[in-house]
């Protein structure tokens, strides 16, 4: 996907009026083009696979197959192997939000997000990366900090440098886009990506929201 010029999405909502709003905030976007829509589980899988999509758009509760069945469908099977799950959906419950990614979804966004949030997601979706909604996050993250760090964690968070600690740490208090975290801080765009790629890499993760989840335990933020 990454080597794209278009990214071809999919939405999958039985909500007439959401599909419409998602419809109206893609088109016209830049690198992206809407290719269906499908009102249930069996066809976003079945489409995902006859329009080629590379970026799928799915509503958690459909009728029939469930979009989270559908998800693990499509994220498992060899049929899909570049595709890519977005779940939009209007519950921010650690348990969906758990259960979403562990079905392999790369993101999870409210359906009262901003436009320029779902642009960004699709788009990180399609480079393989994960995003997930502030929103969503801080509900994540304070069942992070409940649980508490482990010595080895600690152990590990001494080796981030201190302005590693502080991006992972306004990371951690739920601002995604590396634009507000450069914002936050003072610095460029550039150095903030630099430093929580380095950080990703000390820790042993794979995305911003794995790290986002590490700080939050860690106390960083």
């Amino acid at each position: 996907m990454g080597g794209k010029t278009t990214i071809r999405v999919l939405i999958a909502d039985d909500n007439r009026t959401v599909r419409k709003g998602l419809r109206l905030q893609l088109e016209g976007a830049a690198g992206i083009t809407v290719v269906g829509e499908v009102t249930n589980g069996v066809d976003a899988v079945a489409a995902a696979r006859s329009e080629h999509a590379d970026v799928v758009l799915m509503d958690l509760q459909m009728p029939g197959m469930s979009g989270l069945e559908a998800t693990r469908e499509l994220t498992t099977s060899p049929d899909h192997p570049t595709v890519a799950v977005i779940v939009m959906t209007s519950f921010a419950i650690d348990g969906y939000v758990s259960e979403a990614l562990d079905s392999g979804a790369v993101g999870y966004l409210l359906k009262s997000h901003d436009s320029d949030v779902l642009l960004e997601a699709i788009h990180a979706a399609a480079r393989g990366h994960a995003l997930v909604s502030s929103h969503v996050t801080a509900t994540m993250l304070q069942e992070f900090v409940r649980r508490g760090s482990s010595r080895d964690d600690r152990a590990i968070a001494h080796r981030l440098t201190a302005s590693e600690r502080r991006v992972v740490g306004v990371l951690s208090k739920g601002v995604t886009s590396s634009e507000a975290i450069a914002e936050h801080l003072g610095v460029s765009v550039h150095t903030v990506r630099s430093h929580m790629h380095s950080a990703i890499k000390k820790v042993g993760l794979e995305d911003r929201t794995q790290l986002a989840l590490w700080g939050a335990r860690n106390h960083l933020s």
